[in-house]
């Protein structure tokens, strides 16, 4: 008898060529945008505009590096600013309340995170419900907890082990801080191991073809179950980001974020059907609002239209996605 093979299908391996179109397309509306912001905006083609713009997007990020992968296994999280708010609230109360030892508090608010994120997985692979309604009554759930738990109060200044990562240094004039370093580190480690393992091709198998997968051998309630534990634990992660951010925990958080990550990893060419997608072109996404934000702000213009704009873009994205799978 025939084992079942471990190799990805050969469809797989779509998307893991860099450059590719999905990652080119979005290098080039961002050099684009840069180019028409550093000739009409005042002050814009500056490396402390830039390190701005990232310092900014560090949060949105961390999440758009979760809503990738799980994007890519054709599904998608709503609840990831909510895990994320109540991640930080664990976090906050623990440390500023509680006294907790803040290294203690912070493992406790990730595996908060983690734990919900595997909830997720856990109702989407072996309930067989759609990652849509699973996320999306997760994102209720998360919402009156943060508010039951919270009290509706928000926690005041963390402690200063708890903002490590607004420490910021200097380089060639500008400003950095390490949460930017960690952002790009992330997202260097993620391509990476989308690209160089075997778990990370099989999520790209997972998207394009499950039956495949599961004729292939590889355990994909187990593969799915890990993508969505492993979001959660970044969401805790962006939890850390947000408390030095704001300076304390609020039950206000997280509200807006499902929605950016998923314009971020949209712009930055990841298919929203699975399996097509780069963790770089995620990043670029990131960069490509974050540009527009700027570069409209120091333009003088309203902010509603910086809505405008990002929703064009998410319509063409989406559109140049559609008519990509069709010609393909």
């Amino acid at each position: 008898m025939t084992q079942p093979s471990t190799a990805p299908p050969p469809s797989a391996r779509q998307g893991l060529t860099l450059p590719n179109l999905s990652t080119l397309g979005p290098l080039i509306a961002l050099l684009v945008a840069t180019l028409f912001f550093a000739i009409f905006a005042p002050n814009f083609f500056k490396l402390s505009t830039f390190s701005l713009i990232l310092q900014q997007a560090s949060i949105v990020g961390v999440i758009a590096i979760a809503q990738t992968l799980i994007i890519l296994t054709a599904g998608i999280d709503l609840s990831c600013g909510m895990i994320m708010a109540l991640s930080s609230m664990v976090i906050g109360k623990l440390a500023v309340e509680q006294g907790w030892p803040v290294a203690l508090a912070i493992l406790t608010g990730l595996a908060v995170g983690a734990i919900i994120g595997w909830l997720n997985g856990v109702l989407i692979t072996l309930v067989k419900l759609p990652p849509f309604i699973v996320t999306l009554g997760m994102y209720s759930i998360v919402f009156a907890l943060v508010r039951i738990y919270s009290k509706a109060t928000s926690v005041p200044m963390p402690p200063e082990g708890l903002t490590f990562l607004a420490q910021r240094f200097s380089l060639f004039g500008a400003t950095f801080s390490y949460g930017s370093l960690m952002l790009l580190a992330l997202f260097l480690l993620t391509w990476l191991y989308l690209k160089s393992t075997a778990p990370g091709r099989h999520i790209y198998a997972l998207g394009n073809n499950p039956e495949a997968v599961r004729l292939s051998g590889i355990p994909q309630n187990r593969l799915l179950i890990s993508v969505y534990t492993f979001a959660g634990l970044l969401y805790g992660v962006a939890a850390l980001l947000l408390l030095e951010r704001i300076g304390g925990a609020s039950p206000e958080a997280g509200q807006t974020e499902n929605l950016e990550s998923i314009t971020a990893v949209v712009i930055g060419g990841t298919s929203l059907f699975g399996g097509r997608g780069n963790v770089l072109g995620t990043l670029i996404g990131v960069l490509i609002v974050g540009v527009f934000r700027s570069g409209l702000t120091l333009m003088g213009v309203d902010s509603v239209y910086q809505y405008l704009v990002t929703g064009i873009l998410i319509i063409l994205a989406v559109a140049t996605d559609q008519f990509s799978r069709r010609k393909s």
